[in-house]
């Protein structure tokens, strides 16, 4: 099994921030946005219609789906 870049809830955090980055500088998607809260930080990634809260895993999965096409 491969081993994740993360261990803890934190570094999952930094992890999703960091593709949602790179997605942005790969052009695809158009911006993303994070709020910090003491105890979790929530993800939005705008579409043409609306922008969902993304959890932390939710946003690492999608992000990373997006990065690997």
């Amino acid at each position: 099994m491969a081993e994740q870049p993360f261990h803890d809830q934190l570094s999952l955090e930094e992890q999703a921030e960091k593709l949602g980055k790179q997605a942005v500088s790969l052009g695809l998607i158009p911006s993303f946005v994070v709020h910090y809260f003491p105890d979790t930080w929530v993800f939005y990634i705008p579409n043409e219609n609306q922008s969902e809260a993304l959890t932390p895993e939710e946003a690492y999965l999608r992000l990373k789906q997006l990065v690997k096409q």
